[in-house]
């Protein structure tokens, strides 16, 4: 059992269950721990890449470890790959686990446990580390969709931040229609309708159903030539995410060219706030993956505009 200082903030990952469900967990174990409700707070990479790690302890959860976090009374419990080690740090780090089961693991050590978090901590390890195997995969994927649908906040403001009411929640009813109409809709149209950002990298556009099985069922079956796929979603506030995905561990690497990250095979990026929208966010896309080529065309337009001074110099003028 590893001593946990208390935590001035709760800080998780904000686009997907396993980040509600482990940041719900470790906030209800520090009200356990020192009778105090610690603030949650909840990031996108990109916005917690910029934001400073100022306070002197902090709970950091379902967010890769990185050099910067390194700090006396800091707590990570992630399973994103890191190359970072910890020298005052308290990491908690299972590539096998998900976040949720991490910090679950924890409470447990505390003695905080219930059926209901057994389940739900469960259909989140299912979903998050997509296990396809499992047989309670279909509906894990429902659990997921939730985040993914009605977002982070909206989604902890319905359930007023008991994770227990997740389960039976009357939204799953909807999810359970989205999966069975909306899925195969979806499936067919998007097959027909992936554009190329690079020779390795393809968008795939979508209109209905649920964007991470349909790019899963693309990739599964070869039905594009491009090894990474991702995806494309404006939030409320305007902000544009990318989500991608692929089979051998390549998606990452595109990530991180767009300041992002996540699993080898599964990650996302925020873009920059210039992008507007999604035929922006293309455009951003190609100039930001394609330097060489985007390199070669400013030089090309450098080349033509000294032709054009070359002629203009050597055309004889007229009185």
């Amino acid at each position: 059992m590893i001593s946990l200082p208390k935590p001035e903030v709760i800080v998780t990952h904000e686009s997907d269950l396993d980040g509600m469900v482990s940041g719900l967990l470790l906030q209800r174990l520090a009200q356990r721990l020192f009778d105090e409700k610690i603030p949650l707070e909840a990031h996108h990479y990109h916005s917690w890449r910029q934001r400073s790690p100022k306070e002197k302890s902090a709970w950091i959860c379902d967010l890769t470890f990185e050099a910067r976090l390194d700090k006396p009374n800091w707590v990570v419990i992630d399973h994103h790959p890191t190359e970072a080690k910890p020298k005052h740090a308290q990491l908690v780090h299972d590539l096998t686990k998900s976040a949720g089961s991490l910090c679950y693991e924890l409470c447990r050590s505390h003695e905080l446990t219930s059926p209901e978090l057994d389940r739900l901590v469960h259909l989140n390890n299912v979903a998050d580390l997509f296990l396809e195997d499992d047989p309670d995969f279909v509906i894990a994927g429902d659990f997921a969709n939730l985040v993914k649908v009605y977002q982070f906040w909206n989604l902890h403001a319905l359930i007023g931040g008991q994770l227990e009411k997740l389960l039976d929640h009357p939204l799953l009813e909807v999810m359970a229609v989205k999966r069975r109409i909306e899925d195969p809709l979806g499936f067919a149209w998007s097959k027909t309708n992936v554009l190329e950002i690079t020779p390795t990298v393809g968008f795939v556009d979508t209109v209905v159903g649920n964007n991470n099985l349909i790019v899963h069922q693309l990739l599964e079956q070869k039905a594009t030539p491009y090894p990474v796929l991702l995806t494309l979603f404006r939030k409320a506030a305007g902000t544009v995410i990318v989500s991608l995905r692929s089979r051998n561990g390549e998606a990452l690497k595109v990530a991180a060219q767009l300041q992002g990250g996540g699993h080898p095979n599964a990650c996302g990026a925020t873009l920059p706030r210039s992008v507007l929208n999604l035929p922006d966010a293309v455009d951003y896309l190609r100039r930001t993956l394609n330097p060489a080529t985007t390199k070669a065309s400013a030089l090309n337009s450098l080349e033509n505009i000294f032709a054009a001074i070359d002629l203009e110099k050597n055309t004889p003028r007229r009185a």
